[in-house]
């Protein structure tokens, strides 16, 4: 019997997708692929497109960029923190978000099943956010009014929606969740989203009859 090719995946993102302050190996599209091969199932290596500080429309700008013909087995989209670190509107952000994931859509064949889309993690908890000399709590609304139109777009689409933000304000009681720079995720807390996402991606793809 013929060795069935390897599936791909497609990471779309800013610096939580990329990994940054850890290895490539740690960032969640590595431990991702590996969980899912040691589930039996077979991917390559991930294309990211993904990098610290992009908003909607800079990553918007970078899949154009990156010219792309290829379909993927497997797409994640996370990006929204940098629209409200900066102070972007949610209107703004609606609007882009949801070209986004019409883009992700096609990357996957228009196979929403293979499409999933994460939430954005909480900042204001980490050492950075308390010494930035803005409000946590003020930050902490923030990040769930863009999240909520994250999911609303998300679900009305017909996409999986993955709520990873209350891990990461697990991070005041443990400090081996933030990496060495005290801002971004470290190892130990992708290792807690790749445990949320890799069984509703697994599912998901079986059932699409994907593997």
């Amino acid at each position: 019997m013929a060795k069935q090719p390897a599936l791909s995946y497609l990471a779309l993102g800013d610096s939580y997708t990329i990994g940054e302050a850890v290895e490539q190996h740690d960032s969640f599209p590595y431990q991702l692929v590996k969980l899912l091969n040691e589930e039996g199932l077979h991917f390559k290596e991930p294309e990211v497109i993904a990098q610290t500080g992009w908003t909607t429309d800079e990553l918007m700008y970078a899949i154009e960029k990156r010219n792309l013909s290829q379909t993927f087995d497997l797409v994640t989209l996370l990006i929204g923190v940098n629209n409200q670190y900066r102070g972007y509107t949610t209107v703004n952000y609606q609007k882009e978000f949801a070209t986004l994931l019409a883009t992700a859509c096609n990357f996957a064949a228009a196979d929403k099943k293979r499409v999933f889309v994460i939430s954005i993690p909480d900042w204001g908890v980490t050492d950075f956010g308390k010494q930035s000399g803005r409000d946590v709590q003020q930050i902490a609304n923030e990040i769930d009014s863009f999240n909520r139109i994250k999911e609303e777009v998300t679900r009305l689409n017909g996409v999986t929606y993955i709520d990873i933000t209350p891990i990461s304000r697990k991070a005041p009681t443990d400090f081996h969740l933030t990496a060495s720079d005290g801002l971004h995720p470290s190892a130990k807390m992708y290792t807690e989203w790749v445990k949320e996402i890799m069984p509703i991606v697994k599912a998901n793809l079986n059932n699409g009859n994907q593997v």
